[in-house]
C-alpha cells in the first residue's frame, strides 16, 4: 500500500485522485491556474472536500473555468449562479470570482501569461520543501504574503495568504508532500 500525506481520508477514491494527480504537481497552464484559482477562493473558510465534491459543478456553472467567459459575466450571471446548488452560494465569492477572472487576464496580458507571473515568486522553479509530518507545514510564508498582497492591490478577492499558499501548494509551486509520502520523491525534481 502505497504511503500518502496525512491529510488525505482513507476511503475517498476522489481525494486520493486528488492528491495522487494533482496536488502539488507544477502547473503552468492559465486555464488550470484559473481553475484552482477559483477553487482555492471559494473554498476560504470551507473544507477542501466541500470544494472537491462541488468541482464539476463549479466547471459547469463558471464556464468550464474559461477566464475570458468568466470575466464577461454579469448581474444575470451572479443570479443564475446564486441559484446553482451545484457551488458555494456565497455571493462576495461568486462576485470575486467574476473580478478575479478581469485582474486574471490583465495580469496574463501584462505578462504573457498568468503562469509567467506566478512562477516568477519562486523564480521559477518550486520550492522543495521536506516535512516529516503535518508538524512545521507553514499555513502561509513570506512568498504568499507577497503573492496575495501583489494580487490583492490589483483588485482580487480572496486572495489572502493563507489561501494563497494553498493556491501554491496545489499548483506545484511548493512541494509540501510530506518526505514519506511516495509523491513527494516523484515530485522533487525540477519542472
Amino acid at each position: 500500500m502505497r504511503k500518502r500525506c496525512f491529510w488525505v481520508p482513507e476511503g475517498k477514491d476522489y481525494y486520493v485522485r486528488y492528491h495522487d494527480g494533482e496536488w502539488g504537481v507544477p502547473l503552468r497552464d492559465d486555464r488550470a491556474l484559473f481553475e484552482l484559482l477559483i477553487l482555492e477562493s471559494a473554498q476560504a473558510g470551507l473544507s477542501w472536500d466541500t470544494i472537491l465534491k462541488k468541482r464539476e459543478g463549479y466547471r459547469a456553472a463558471f464556464a468550464g473555468f474559461d477566464p475570458r467567459a468568466v470575466a464577461e459575466f454579469g448581474p444575470g450571471d451572479e443570479e443564475r449562479l446564486m441559484a446553482d446548488a451545484g457551488i458555494v452560494r456565497n455571493r462576495a465569492k461568486i462576485k470575486a470570482a467574476i473580478g478575479n477572472a478581469r485582474v486574471f487576464l490583465d495580469i496574463a496580458a501584462a505578462r504573457g501569461s498568468f503562469a509567467e507571473y506566478l512562477w516568477d515568486f519562486v523564480d521559477g522553479v518550486p520550492v522543495q520543501n521536506a516535512w516529516k509530518g503535518r508538524e512545521g507545514i507553514p499555513a502561509s510564508t513570506p512568498v504568499s504574503d507577497a503573492l496575495a498582497k501583489d494580487l490583492k492591490r490589483r483588485g482580487m478577492r480572496f486572495v489572502g495568504s493563507t489561501t494563497m499558499y494553498a493556491f501554491m501548494q496545489s499548483a506545484g509551486l511548493v512541494n509540501d508532500h510530506t518526505v514519506d509520502c511516495f509523491r513527494w520523491a516523484e515530485l522533487s525534481g525540477p519542472a
